[in-house]
């Protein structure tokens, strides 16, 4: 299939175009290049141009036939949200529907949409199946949930089926070494961990030690980018068979918390992690932990990757290769 992949120069994105090529489907890139990396284009075909830009869009459509769309392009900080939250609602959820438009118009129907975990906001269970209540605690969250709705009624007025994937922590780095995560500014931890380390980062903060766990740091859920990126190609072929629209969470349900990451960093690297504590930040919470049974039964995936070793041994050899 020809696939239009919004967003595939970003981390994830470049990680499933790879996985796109390897099944034997064409990828094409659209990406305005504000937050993806040139160095992680993976597509013989990339459009540089922004979803803001609906004729950009219309012509993209209009130059060739795709089947289908893949879109990851989206702003992913939640502290920015708060305090920018025209931004996120513009990009995210604006832009986002200058894409539905140009798909209808095209003739398009079907849609993998990147949704995140901040739907769910404060969980009410651990871990979090797909029918938890979506209770957005964040402007970032929330264009995530208001797409999610509005994928649904698009579905049913015009049948653009769509899969919405709720990621938790993506980690790690291509096996093979081609690609990795460059963000910038890098809010992340494991490569702000890492960054530290190699002397790129000059203070490594850790922020929440007050958490009501067993360390007193967050739990969160950590996927190997791989494994989630195998879950989109998965996905895709669901929804080409004739799959109906859904949500699917993408996680591990293997909780690790924030200092249990620092100390396999130290493992891994052989080198000494230093931070300093700081307050929690607005909207973070105790613990964010998937339940992965509907998407293993729905697109038979299965996590090879996202073990805790694999994750920063992955990700410690692209950092230390990109500043060589």
């Amino acid at each position: 299939m020809r696939i239009l992949v919004t967003g595939g120069a970003g981390y994830i994105g470049s990680h499933t175009v790879q996985l796109l090529r390897r099944a034997g489907h064409q990828p094409v890139i659209f990406d305005n290049f504000s937050t993806g990396r040139p160095e992680l284009v993976q597509a013989e075909e990339v459009i540089q141009a922004d979803l803001a830009d609906r004729r950009a869009l219309r012509e993209a459509f209009g130059r060739q036939h795709f089947e289908a769309v893949l879109h990851f392009a989206s702003l992913i900080q939640v502290g920015e949200s708060f305090s920018d939250p025209q931004k996120y609602y513009q990009h995210n959820l604006v832009n986002s529907l200058n894409l539905l438009e140009a798909m209808l118009a095209a003739g398009v129907n079907k849609l993998i949409f990147s949704s995140s975990a901040a739907v769910y906001g404060l969980p009410r269970q651990i871990p979090i199946t797909e029918d938890h209540p979506l209770e957005p605690a964040n402007p970032y969250g929330q264009t995530k949930f208001f797409l999610e709705k509005i994928m649904q009624e698009y579905d049913r007025a015009y049948g653009l089926r769509s899969i919405a994937l709720r990621y938790f922590n993506a980690a790690g780095a291509d096996p093979e070494g081609r690609l990795g995560e460059m963000h910038e500014p890098e809010t992340h931890l494991i490569p702000n961990i890492l960054n530290f380390l190699l002397g790129r980062k000059g203070q490594l903060e850790l922020f929440g030690t007050d958490f009501e766990t067993p360390d007193g740091t967050a739990i969160r859920d950590y996927i190997h980018v791989t494994d989630l990126a195998e879950a989109h190609v998965l996905a895709l072929e669901r929804l080409a068979a004739g799959g109906r629209s859904e949500a699917l969470n993408l996680g591990t349900n293997r909780p690790t918390s924030v200092m249990e990451i620092i100390k396999k960093a130290e493992e891994v690297t052989g080198r000494k992690v230093a931070f300093s504590a700081r307050p929690r930040r607005r909207g973070d919470v105790p613990v964010l932990l998937a339940s992965k049974e509907k998407a293993a039964a729905a697109l038979g995936w299965k996590l090879r990757y996202s073990d805790l070793e694999t994750i920063l041994g992955t990700a410690w050899a692209w950092h230390r290769k990109i500043i060589s």
